[in-house]
């Protein structure tokens, strides 16, 4: 649920309220009783938690292979004629 912010009109009081998203917005100043609107905010943004991430886990496909996976494929396949010789 999010925490909207709120500002009164009559007596320019501001705050945060934690409400669902399909409540509906407050009307009234818990100070004055005056009229209040919500404010539009920029949201809280992506948060990233844990020990890191890395660049293969977000790997486009039909991108090209790096140099360490080429290397890699290319020796497995160099060992499999070897061994098939």
């Amino acid at each position: 649920m999010p925490t909207y912010e709120y500002i009164c009109h009559t007596c320019g009081y501001t705050f945060d309220q934690f409400q669902s998203i399909n409540a509906e917005p407050l009307k009234i100043c818990p100070q004055c009783n005056g009229q209040i609107s919500r404010k539009i905010g920029g949201g809280a943004g992506l948060l990233f938690k844990g020990n890191g991430f890395y660049i293969t886990d977000y790997k486009k496909s039909g991108q090209p292979e790096t140099k360490n996976e080429k290397t890699e494929s290319t020796t497995k396949k160099e060992t499999k004629k070897e061994s098939a010789s």
